[in-house]
Parts: structure tokens; sequence; C-alpha cells
């Protein structure tokens, strides 16, 4: 069991908790915890969860508990972001949960807007802001900072939490498995969230790690294989699977990493050998249509060869379609026409 250091006595039930994992971010900080107090809606709690960080996080944090009853400080061993955030979460009181990194910001009507949606409403889900938003109809999985969490569905499903020992996709792990338990999802496109750009951000250095992800990816399949058999919901619900192993461990992973030939291969192999066990028996005619062209045919390649002799193919004439579109639209007088046409044709060149 990790240490933990409450800094201020807990108060009654708030509006919304801010759960914020901190491990060597004394640069940034003060102005995550900022971005927070200076919020409209002023009804929350911020739970300060320091992941045994070497670097002056922790004094930071204290500071903050001790000048404001609203804020609360937890200290732990280092353990990883998915136990800062599990362990944060067993603190909350909000009728609402709201992870926010601790290198990042958000706009100060964030909590405000997205609460009031989500009472109005009575939703259990609020997708935040608009490239998640945008994603809607293929959406089943967003990362922490998108997404507004009822607390009784969290304490409803007690076996969701992030994954230990996990990351990248942990909080992609866990917010899948909230959206197969529940129907009432909204959106609010116009919640702002800033990310800090810096050369420490995970996914930087996750994108070398090439061979500790493909460690891992078979961690996540078989997660996702426990839930839906212990759910009992592969055939109700496996086009919502087959789209996370399109955005997660296809899209993500396979086309944005740089694996080399060897470890494509054996990603190839892995994925295939779960759709082929898990997710094709139950995919019917108009659930592929849904998916999109390249991993219909990652799909039915026979090797990974096959499928990346199509990809770069698909890529270049992909490209050049999208030049052409864009010099087209050059030629229409309308500016507000040819502003909404540009942004469209970015949008349908931006996923895969």
């Amino acid at each position: 069991m990790m240490g933990k250091t409450i800094i201020t006595e807990r108060t009654s039930r708030v509006a919304v908790s801010v759960v914020i994992p901190v491990y060597n971010v004394e640069k940034y900080l003060d102005e995550t915890i900022q971005s927070v107090l200076h919020q409209e809606l002023q009804d929350f709690e911020i739970i300060l969860v320091n992941d045994g960080s070497t670097d002056s996080s922790a004094t930071i944090c204290k500071k903050y508990a001790s000048l404001d009853p609203r804020i609360y400080f937890f200290d732990q061993e280092n353990a990883g972001v998915s136990v800062a955030r599990n362990n944060g979460l067993s603190h909350a009181v909000g009728e609402y949960v709201y992870f926010l990194d601790s290198d990042d910001t958000i706009d100060s009507a964030f909590l405000l807007e997205s609460l009031q949606l989500a009472t109005q409403k009575k939703l259990d889900l609020v997708i935040l802001g608009e490239p998640y938003c945008f994603r809607a109809p293929r959406l089943t999985a967003v990362p922490t900072c998108g997404l507004l969490i009822k607390k009784t569905l969290l304490d409803t499903y007690p076996d969701i939490r992030f994954p230990e020992g996990i990351q990248p996709c942990e909080d992609g792990l866990f917010s899948h498995r909230l959206f197969l338990m529940t129907d009432r999802i909204g959106f609010n496109p116009s919640a702002l969230y800033f990310y800090r750009q810096h050369e420490n951000q995970n996914h930087v250095r996750i994108n070398k790690e090439t061979a500790r992800i493909l460690e891992q990816i078979p961690q996540w399949l078989e997660l996702l294989r426990i839930f839906y058999d212990q759910n009992n919901i592969f055939s109700s619900r496996v086009l919502k699977l087959a789209l996370f192993i399109e955005h997660e461990p296809f899209e993500l992973r396979y086309i944005k990493m740089p694996f080399d030939n060897h470890e494509r291969e054996i990603l190839f192999n892995l994925l295939h050998k779960f759709m082929l066990e898990y997710v094709e028996p139950y995919l019917s005619e108009g659930d592929l249509e849904v998916l999109s062209l390249p991993f219909r045919n990652f799909i039915a390649a026979k090797c990974h060869d096959d499928f990346d002799n199509f990809y770069r193919s698909y890529q270049t004439n992909r490209a050049r379609n999208f030049k052409r579109s864009l010099f087209w639209v050059k030629l229409i007088p309308i500016s507000t026409l040819r502003r909404k046409l540009r942004q469209n044709i970015r949008a349908k060149y931006s996923d895969i």
C-alpha cells in the first residue's frame, strides 16, 4: 500500500473533483493549479498526488494545500501515473471527476460549461474538446484530459480503473471500458484544453520506446479480452472493440510509431490473431464498412509486407488528392465558403 499524506481535512461533497497526478513538474505545476483556481466554477476540490517526485513538486503541492481548504495533497512512492490517478480517485468526493495532467492548463469556462451540460442532460460521461468530439461516430476511447466522469459510474464499476504498470494506453483502456457501460454520453466541443509542449512529455519519450511498447500491447489485448468476456459483451459491443483496436494498437502504434521491420511483423501477427479469435466472428458486413479502408486492408492482408506495400501507395494517392482538393478550393470566390471547405478537406484527410 502506498504511503500518503493528507495536509488538510476533507470537506463535504463538491461538484467536481480535479485529480492531478504530479511527477517532476516544478516548472509547470503552479500554472496548472492556477488554471483550476481561476475557473468560473468554484465548487471543486483539487487532489494533488505526488508520485515520488525528486524535484520541488511536492513542496509546491504542500504550499497550495496549506493555502486553500479545497486542495488536498497525497504523497506516494514512485509507482506511475495509473497508481497516482487511482489513488487520487479513491479520495474524490465530487459529483463528477476530472483528471488533469500536471503540465497542462484548462480554460476558465472549462469546468462550468462541462458540468452544466452534464447535469442538464443527466450524463455519465462528457467528451471534452473539438478534436475528440469530431471523432464522435468512431470514438471508443479518449485521453483523460478529454473526459468528465460521473462519480457514481465509477462507483458502480470499481473494476474499471487505470491499469497499473501500463503506459501508454492506460487512459484509453480506462475510458474504453467506461464507454461500454453507459450510453449517457454527451459532447462539449467548446471545452479548451491547453497542452504544454516540452521535451520531457511522455508521448515524446514513448514514441522512441518501440520495444517496450511492443511488449506491453499483449497486456492491453488481454485486459480487453477479460473485460469483454466477464461482461459477456463480445457480440453486442464488437464494433466498439474493433474501433478501439483500429485506433490504439493499429493507428497510433503500428502506423505512427517507428517500429523496425521485425517489430512490425510481430505486431501484425499479434493483432491479426486477436482479431481472428475475438472480433471477426462477430463483425457484420455493416460493421466492416464503418472501419477505415487502411484497417480493412490490414485485416485482409496475408502478411505485414502486403499491408505495408498497400499503405505506401495509399498514402501517396491520399497526399495527391489532398493537394488537388486544396487547389480547386482556391478558385472559389466567396471567402467564407472557401474557408469552410478548407476546414472540411483538412478534417477529411486528418484520419489515417
